[in-house]
């Protein structure tokens, strides 16, 4: 099998080498560049303008550059786009980001289709690009790299993508597409398996001022497999000298029910060791099956040539793995939303609804710790672990091979993986909203929003814009989240009202002015936004820009945005029990009491650590150990959560050379950020009386643990940079190459709790395309390099290490029947590589897609 990607390879560097065989006419590329730079934007300033003049960093990616990528999906071809990282912590899920602060959840950027947030309530980001349109009616993608919620408020601090779908008027038809494709070659955990996507769209235009559209896509597959088997703990018994194989504390990344809260400290033969229960590997209580249905509709009128109503309507149906601080299933995770978009040359108005219900999904973690003590509870599994212990030491077992026998003797009648009886445990623990007893994740949450903005300058001010170069452009949205309180994941904090529905919403506006001079050669611009949130005061956000544009080929931009994000529903409202921890809302209302009288369990453990150091290798007592190392001991110095901040300054220049042939585009920005939104360990000892909370917080038994929601205490600067040229060759070959650079480069008052940075310091991109190679065949090939960087998450802390990776295609259109059949790869080479720690490998998909009806 891998040949394939070898055959494939091979015939990609056939064709491009291949020139003189297969020369088409030399059509003229002068103006190609140009029209380009010419091209408009909406999503920069909210209103139609020359991607030239636009006043941010902005990335646009046409249909003809989403249909030559050598990509497997057009949201795959965004991971090559300028200053972008994406992650993947599934085949289904692929997260972008820009700027760093990259997570699986990535609340910070926002994702929207046709200017409608696709985010999950309840989650306050994109899940992927699961409620995402499919790639038959993308017409464009417009990314806006660094702060933009000066014009969009809620989280877009770290960037936002907006995809625009075909207008059904414009693009009238029926239209076909079929992915069929082979991955996990050379797979240590499984053979190779068949991947399948089928897409379909059809636009029908009923009369000039009516028509409609639907769109369906179809995906099936086997997931890509998690199998990091890094010992998170392997220094819990570093005192006794059990490491390695031989640590009965060991916690490898992607097995669980071992965690921390599964860990007791046991007194065996006069020393003390820090045990673990065996828990089970990921793909034992996961089914990494993969299958994804979303679809898509809309009605659209129009009352005349400038203004129009439409009603879209999207839906996912997600059965796939998730990741956040810990990994889960969805099955039958339904996401919905319904719009209605008014727009004139004037006005613009919003409004829509988006909901999800989670089905039948589920925690691995929980479901891994549960299975372990449906069969037996901790408590009878510690007492025999202590006597297999004592048995074997007694028979003159060596201290390692004593641990071992324990553990087998304490795991008599564990639950096998695929047994009946694993298979029935795992199935009734899928049902049970309680993460210390079962894994079920049931959440039904629901947003509304209500926006509209109205550009002045279209209305009786027109004389204005024309006499003064004055534009003004006013708006104002409204949002609200609505919870159905489980019991588990959410409750209502109002006592008397825990199963009643939460209510959390805000209300923003902003004002936009822009003013050119000399002859539109100089454009300045200056918007102001006010957000009020139900628990915080009234928050400014700003931004101010400069362009200047000596000629029409050279376009300099300097800028200034700040910018807010206030916690999302999961942050300020979670009220969750995660395997014996209380993960709880930063917000007052939740959380009354618990910052004031925790200490953080970070100098627990340390505590806790030293304290079984001295009794093991000093001889001390335990009291008197306690005594001793006490001070090391610090209370929580954290409160209530407040909204997150972010200053940027930047600027940024794109230009055209050599008759327009080559693109040029850079940018540079340094932004600086507090009150990070994280969460920090605290534990409350079950004790008022000073003299005993060492005592306590050494029993773990007598302290609550919690993760709560709050500020880091750190201030951060970070900066960065992005180049790309976009150049066009002879014979229609086009030729692209970006490359960033992103650095965290400042701490203050660091307390280790700020969001991981998790960013490459580069990244680059280079392809090669061309279209029409000779009469009806087309090729692209594609590198991507990245290097190592540290990955910093609740699940695992460590180095993600570098990579690279080739994708190509070959591509060859039937005219007469309207047929164009793709073959190509992602990952050409196969080298399996991760993107995340905790997340999976990622391998070679090798593909053949047939597509009709696309122009």
């Amino acid at each position: 099998m891998k040949i394939i990607p070898g055959i494939i390879f091979s015939l990609i560097t056939f064709v491009l080498h291949g020139q003189d065989s297969l020369i088409r006419k030399n059509h003229p590329t002068d103006t190609f560049i140009v029209k380009y730079l010419e091209e408009v934007t909406v999503s920069a300033s909210r209103i139609p303008e020359r991607l030239a003049q636009s006043p941010v960093s902005i990335e646009k990616v046409n249909n003809s550059y989403l249909k030559t990528s050598p990509a497997f999906s057009f949201f795959d071809a965004l991971e090559n786009v300028k200053g972008i990282q994406m992650i993947t912590p599934s085949l289904g899920f692929r997260i972008l980001n820009a700027r760093g602060f990259a997570n699986t959840t990535n609340v910070r950027f926002v994702q929207m289709v046709d200017g409608l947030d696709v985010q999950s309530p309840h989650i306050g980001s994109p899940i992927g690009s699961s409620l995402g349109p499919g790639d038959l009616d993308v017409e464009k993608v417009e990314i806006l790299p660094g702060v933009a919620s000066a014009l969009y408020g809620m989280n877009s601090i770290n960037g936002l993508a907006n995809i625009f779908t075909m207008d059904p008027f414009s693009s009238p038809g029926l239209s076909f597409q079929q992915k069929t494709g082979i991955m996990h070659f050379g797979d240590a955990d499984i053979s190779a398996k068949v991947f399948s996507e089928t897409s379909l769209r059809f636009a029908h235009v009923i009369s000039s001022r009516l028509a409609f559209k639907i769109n369906s896509t179809f995906t099936k597959g086997y997931d890509w497999i998690a199998n990091n088997y890094t010992d998170l703990n392997p220094n819990a018994n570093i005192s006794t000298g059990l490491t390695g194989a031989d640590n009965p504390a060991m916690d490898p990344v992607n097995v669980y029910g071992n965690e921390s809260s599964n860990r007791r400290t046991i007194s065996l033969q006069g020393k003390n060791y820090v045990v673990a229960r065996t828990g089970y590997l990921e793909k034992e209580v996961v089914n990494y099956s993969l299958q994804n249905i979303k679809g898509d509709a809309g009605l659209y009128y129009k009352f005349s040539e400038k203004s129009s109503i439409a009603w879209l309507f999207h839906f996912a149906l997600l059965d796939n793995v998730y990741q956040r601080s810990n990994r889960f299933r969805l099955e039958d995770y339904f996401l919905q939303q319904q719009g209605i978009i008014f727009q004139s040359k004037a006005v613009q108005a919003k409004l829509y609804l988006n909901a999800e219900n989670t089905g039948s999904s589920y925690n691995l973690r929980s479901m891994a710790e549960n299975i372990d003590r449906s069969y037996k509870t901790d408590n009878g599994w510690y007492n025999d672990y202590t006597t297999g212990f004592n048995t074997a030491y007694q028979a003159g077992a060596t201290i390692a091979a004593a641990h071992a026998q324990a553990r087998i003797f304490a795991d008599a009648g564990r639950f096998e993986y695929g047994t009946p009886a694993f298979n029935n445990t795992l199935q009734a623990l899928q049902n049970v909203n309680n993460w210390d007893s079962g894994a079920a994740l049931r959440v039904k949450a629901s947003f509304i929003q209500a926006e509209a903005q109205w550009n002045l300058t279209e209305t009786s001010l027109r004389q204005l814009k024309k006499k003064t170069g004055l534009e003004i452009l006013s708006g104002f949205d409204h949002r609200t989240y609505f919870v159905s309180p489980d019991g588990n994941y959410f409750i209502n904090p109002v006592r008397g009202k825990e199963y009643q529905k939460i209510l959390y919403g805000k209300t923003g506006a902003f004002l936009s002015v822009t003013k050119s001079f000399f002859s539109n050669r100089l454009r300045t611009g200056a918007i102001l936004r006010a957000d009020k949130n139900d628990y915080f005061e009234t928050l400014f956000s700003s931004r101010f820009t400069i362009v200047y544009s000596p000629v029409q080929r050279h376009n300099f931009r300097i800028g200034y945005q700040a910018g807010y994000r206030y916690p999302v529903l999961f942050e300020a409202y979670s009220n969750v029990n995660s395997g014996g921890v209380k993960r709880v809302g930063g917000l007052r209302v939740m959380s009354n009491g618990i910052f004031e009288n925790a200490w953080l369990q970070s100098s627990i453990t340390t505590f806790q650590a030293a304290v079984l150091n001295d009794i093991n290798t000093n001889g001390l007592s335990r009291n008197a150990a306690i005594e001793k190392n006490k001070l090391l001991l610090k209370k929580n110095p954290y409160s209530y959560i407040r909204p997150e901040h972010v200053n940027t300054f930047e600027a940024g220049y794109k230009g055209i050379f050599f008759k327009g042939k080559l693109f040029v585009e850079a940018d540079i920005y340094i932004s600086n950020y507090r009150s990070f939104i994280a969460q920090a360990n605290m534990n409350v000892p079950q004790t008022e009386i000073g003299d005993s909370i060492p005592y306590y917080l050494y029993d773990k038994n007598k302290q609550n643990p919690y993760r709560m929601w709050t500020n880091s205490q750190t201030r951060i600067s970070n900066y960065g940079f992005s180049i790309g040229m976009t150049c066009q060759l002879s014979k229609g070959y086009s030729v692209r190459a970006n490359t960033s650079y992103t650095k965290l480069s400042k701490l203050e008052n660091e307390d280790g709790l700020e969001d991981g940075f998790n960013t490459p310091d580069w990244i680059f991109n280079f392809s090669i395309t061309n279209a029409a190679i000779c009469k009806n065949l087309g090729a692209a090939i594609g590198y991507k390099w990245q290097n190592s960087f540290y990955w910093q998450s609740f699940l695992i802390n460590g180095t993600v290490p570098a990579f690279s990776t080739i994708d190509a295609q070959l591509s060859y259109t039937f005219q007469r029947a309207g047929v164009k059949v793709k073959l190509g790869g992602s990952n050409l080479l196969n080298h399996y590589y991760y993107s995340i720690l905790g997340g999976p490998q990622i391998g070679g998909l090798y593909y053949v897609t047939l597509c009709y009806g696309v122009k």
